[in-house]
C-alpha cells in the first residue's frame, strides 16, 4: 500500500495536500474526498503519532469550559458528542462520570449542580442521559473506593470515551477508501517553485531515505504543535501563531484504584479539574495543563507532572496508596493553542483558520471532539482557494465497522490479539513496530516495558508481512526503543 501510495504522490498532481495526520488532518482528508477533491495526505511520522494518540482520550461536551464562559464551545461539542456517538458506536462509547463535592473545595455542590443543568440544556437535553445529584450515600455506593471523610454528596453526569488514535485512522482509512492518496513517514522539507498553478512540496521518505515532490493546488496545514515549523519552512514570517500546552498522564493498574466509572477530580492544592477515567486493566488520571515551549517531538511527562497527579489520586482513592513505581506508563500531549495572555486552565479551545497569499490554509487550536466540524470548515475555506463549491455529508454517514481481529492475545491478559498486527499492515497503514504496539493497539500504554517484549514477540510475522530482512529487522526493533523512550519516557 505504501509503496503505491509513494509512487502516486511523486506522479499525481492533487487538488489539495494536507500536512498532518492527526485528527485534523485526517478529518480533513476524508471532507476533502467526499466532496470529489483529489487529496494527498501526509505525516512526518504515524497517523496520529501527535497529540491524537496522548489525549484524555474523551469525546466530551467540555463541562471544564462552562466555569470559563465558554457556552458556545460547550454547544457545539455536546452536538458533536452526539453525532460521533452514532457515527463511530464501535470507537466512541457513552461513559458516566462521578463528581464527589467535599466541605471546603472551591466549587460548591449546588455551583456543580447548576453548571450541569446548564449542561444538560446545552445538549439540548440529548445527552446519553441528564445528570442527577447525589447523596454522600449515594456517591459512595457508585464509588465505594472514593474518600468518606468530609464528602457533602455529589453529582452524577454522562460524556463519552474513544480510542483517539483509532478514531483518526478511522478517518484515514475512509479518506483513502473514497480516493485520498495517504502516506505516513513522510516529512514536508519545503516548498519548490511552482508552475501552471501547481505549487511544488518537497518530501523526505523518513524510512526509505529519498526525497521527491508533491504537486498540489493549494496546501493545507495541520500540523497542530509544528505548525509554526511548517509555515517557516513554506517562507511564512511573523511570530508565533501556536501557544503549546502540555498535558500528561499516568496509567496504572485498574486494581489499585478500583473506580468503576469516569471520576471528576478538583486537584487538592489547586483545584484544577482532572479526572480518573477507567481504561481496561487500568485507570488513567489526567491531564495536567502547563504552558510549554517543548519540542513537540521530545514532550513527554515529567516527575514533577507524575507527582501532581499521583497527590490527587492518593487524596481521593485514599486506600491505593500509589507511588511513583506504581505508574506502567506516562505519557504527554502538545494541545496546539491559539497564544493567549489567559492562564493555561482558561485558555480558549477555539480554533482559528487562516488562508496565506501563497495558497496554504492553516488551522490551529479546537479539540479532538469538535475535529469534524474544525474540518468541514476548513475544507469550506480550502474550497474557495481552488474556486469550487460543494459540502460533504461527513455528520450523516457512519465510519465503516469491520469485524474485531481474532487470534492469539499479543500479551497475555490484554484485548489486543494477533490478527490486529495483520490488519494494522495490510489495511491501516502501519509500517514500523511503533505504529502497531502504540497506536493500532496501546500495547505500549498497558505494559511496563511499553511493549518492547511484544516487539520482540510479533518481529517475525511482521518482517514477513513487510518483507524486512535481518538487518532492517534489528534497526525496526531500534527503532521502536528509541520511540517507546521519547513517547513515555518521565524526565526529571
Amino acid at each position: 500500500m505504501r509503496s503505491d501510495a509513494l509512487a502516486q504522490l511523486a506522479g499525481r498532481q492533487f487538488d489539495a495536500l494536507i500536512i498532518g495526520g492527526g485528527i485534523t488532518g485526517a478529518g480533513i482528508a476524508r471532507d476533502a474526498a467526499m466532496r470529489g477533491l483529489s487529496v494527498a495526505l501526509i505525516d512526518k511520522g504515524d497517523f496520529a503519532s501527535g497529540t491524537s494518540s496522548r489525549s484524555s482520550r474523551l469525546v466530551h461536551g467540555g463541562v471544564r469550559y462552562l466555569e470559563h464562559g465558554h457556552l458556545h464551545l460547550v454547544f457545539e461539542a455536546s452536538a458533536e458528542r452526539r453525532r460521533l456517538l452514532k457515527l463511530a458506536p464501535n470507537l466512541v462509547k457513552p461513559l458516566a462520570f462521578t463528581w464527589p463535592v467535599y466541605d471546603g473545595q472551591r466549587m460548591p455542590l449546588w455551583k456543580i449542580n447548576a453548571g450541569l443543568t446548564l449542561y444538560d440544556v446545552l445538549s439540548l437535553f440529548r445527552n446519553v442521559g441528564r445528570h442527577s445529584r447525589l447523596g454522600a450515600e449515594q456517591v459512595l455506593a457508585a464509588e465505594p473506593t472514593l474518600r468518606a471523610r468530609l464528602l457533602g454528596g455529589g453529582v452524577r453526569y454522562w460524556d463519552a470515551s474513544t480510542d483517539d488514535a483509532r478514531l483518526t485512522i478511522a478517518n484515514v482509512v475512509d479518506a483513502h477508501a473514497r480516493g485520498a492518496v495517504v502516506a505516513n513517514h513522510l516529512v514536508f522539507a519545503g516548498v519548490d517553485s511552482g508552475t501552471r498553478g501547481m505549487r511544488v512540496a518537497r518530501v523526505w521518505d523518513a524510512l526509505g531515505d529519498a526525497q521527491f515532490t508533491i504537486r498540489a493546488r493549494a496546501f493545507v496545514n495541520a500540523t497542530g504543535p509544528w505548525s509554526d515549523t511548517v509555515r517557516q519552512l513554506e517562507g511564512g514570517r511573523g511570530g508565533s501563531r501556536v501557544q503549546g500546552s502540555k498535558g500528561a498522564h499516568i496509567a496504572v493498574e485498574h486494581d489499585r484504584v478500583g473506580n468503576r466509572e469516569a471520576v471528576v477530580m478538583l486537584h487538592p492544592r489547586d483545584g484544577r479539574v482532572l479526572f480518573a477515567l477507567p481504561a481496561g486493566s487500568q485507570t488513567i488520571f489526567g491531564t495536567t495543563d502547563t504552558f510549554t515551549n517543548a519540542s513537540a517531538e521530545e514532550v513527554r511527562a515529567n516527575a514533577a507532572d507524575v507527582d501532581y497527579l499521583l497527590e490527587s489520586a492518593n487524596w481521593y482513592f485514599p486506600d491505593a496508596k500509589l507511588s511513583r513505581d506504581d505508574v506502567i506508563a506516562a505519557w504527554a500531549g502538545i494541545r496546539p493553542l491559539m497564544p493567549t495572555n489567559a492562564s493555561e486552565g482558561a485558555a480558549s479551545r477555539e480554533h482559528s483558520i487562516k488562508r496565506s497569499v501563497r495558497g496554504t490554509v492553516t488551522i490551529t487550536g479546537g479539540k479532538l471532539t469538535t475535529y469534524r466540524v474544525m474540518a468541514r470548515q476548513t475544507v469550506d475555506v480550502l474550497a474557495k482557494v481552488l474556486g469550487t463549491r460543494g459540502s460533504a455529508p461527513t455528520g450523516s454517514i457512519p465510519f465503516p465497522e469491520g469485524p474485531e481481529p481474532a487470534g492469539a492475545p499479543i500479551v497475555p491478559g490484554l484485548p489486543w490479539r494477533s490478527g490486529a498486527i495483520r490488519r494494522g499492515i495490510e489495511a491501516e497503514f502501519a509500517c514500523t513496530l511503533g505504529d502497531l504496539l502504540i497506536r493500532r493497539t496501546h500495547v505500549a500504554f498497558q505494559t511496563r516495558d511499553n511493549g518492547r517484549a511484544a516487539a520482540r514477540a510479533i518481529l517475525p510475522e511482521v518482517s514477513s508481512l513487510l518483507a524486512w530482512d535481518s538487518a532492517r529487522a534489528s534497526r525496526e526493533v531500534e527503532r521502536y526503543d528509541a520511540e517507546v523512550g521519547r513517547v513515555f519516557g518521565i524526565d526529571p
